[in-house]
């Protein structure tokens, strides 16, 4: 049992399976216009959640968003499913496979066998795409990896039932209709607009207040926490981005090659020039990890190290507040 699915590899996983899904239903969308579309670009601080024993901090917004944002701009409409139990979850998905749907789905990443051992953790919002199934395995279609591969049931029933924060609950999601023509321009337009208000949003845990306030903690960190449990929370920072924000440089390059297609489709060279901006920032995010990851893995020969790592986030935070403005005023 197994659908004409065409796997495409892409930097992340919820842009890549909304990209794959929506190319096997018609609509040829690239990844970076996915996450710009879909307003994938934002940070977010939660002390009061800790997730692998430490502060969660996020370069993206809640998982399923990106796609939910993206299908309403385009008026697409998909369908979502959670369930109470793994049988209800796989006669779904099977029901689905028997009538040629591809499926995404959201699963836990610690316990997919497929993955290399370093890159196996407690993070429950991961995606891929089921599309279709032997007597052994089902027949899996991940966006990060180069190639198809596949779960056993018992695997697959596990990483869709996983539990802690963001249990998946063996959510399933796919298109079931998707217009003829859809108004990218106008998409284009309002995502990057709800991207400009999130990134410039008053509140000191969201966007660039966001950045300002982890870069003033990283400070306090070694004194108030101690130096093991400082670099721990560092660790936690470069891993969401270079890891979870898949791409690097915590989604940055990604949303550079999203204004580079704007640019064009909106004919606005603005775009063309910010989207060189924001890859700098990117550039600047990547050195913030290589420095943060010398830190935590005792290899920093550099004095008085947590003052330096906060004065570049600082730095960072700065650029990007003067990036969105423009930004802002480049689709006014």
């Amino acid at each position: 049992m197994e659908t004409n699915f065409t796997h495409h590899q892409s930097a992340h996983c919820e842009n890549g399976v909304a990209s794959n899904l929506l190319k096997h239903n018609g609509l040829n969308i690239s990844e970076p216009m996915v996450f710009g579309i879909g307003s994938g670009l934002f940070f977010v601080y939660l002390p009061f959640l800790k997730v692998n024993y430490a502060p969660a901090i996020s370069y993206r917004p809640m998982p399923g968003s990106i796609f939910n944002k993206l299908a309403k701009r385009l008026g697409l409409k998909i369908k979502r499913q959670k369930f109470s139990s793994e049988a209800s979850a796989i006669k779904a998905l099977d029901e689905n496979l028997k009538n040629n749907i591809p499926s995404g789905l959201q699963v836990g990443v610690y316990n997919l066998t497929y993955f290399p051992d370093e890159y196996r953790f407690h993070f429950n919002a991961h995606n891929l795409v089921v599309y279709g199934k032997t007597e052994t395995d089902y027949l899996i279609s991940d966006p990060v990896m180069e190639n198809v591969t596949t779960l056993t049931h018992a695997e697959l029933n596990k990483v869709r039932f996983a539990k802690g924060a963001f249990a998946p609950r063996g959510q399933m999601y796919y298109p079931i209709q998707v217009p003829a023509n859809v108004d990218l321009k106008g998409a284009i337009i309002k995502g990057i607009k709800n991207t400009c208000r999130d990134m410039l949003a008053p509140m000191p845990i969201i966007g660039v207040r966001g950045i300002r306030y982890v870069a003033k903690l990283i400070k306090k960190w070694p004194v108030k926490e101690g130096t093991k449990k400082a670099n721990h929370y560092l660790a936690q920072i470069v891993r969401m981005q270079e890891e979870i924000g898949t791409g690097g440089g915590g989604f940055r390059f990604i949303y550079a090659a999203f204004l580079q297609e704007a640019a064009v489709i909106l004919e606005n060279d603005e775009l063309q020039k910010l989207s060189l901006e924001m890859t700098t920032i990117g550039d600047l995010w990547r050195d913030f990890a290589v420095e943060a990851s010398r830190v935590y893995k005792n290899r920093s020969t550099k004095v008085d190290v947590y003052n330096t790592l906060s004065n570049e986030l600082l730095v960072i935070a700065d650029k990007e507040e003067v990036f969105f403005k423009k930004l802002k005023n480049a689709i006014n």
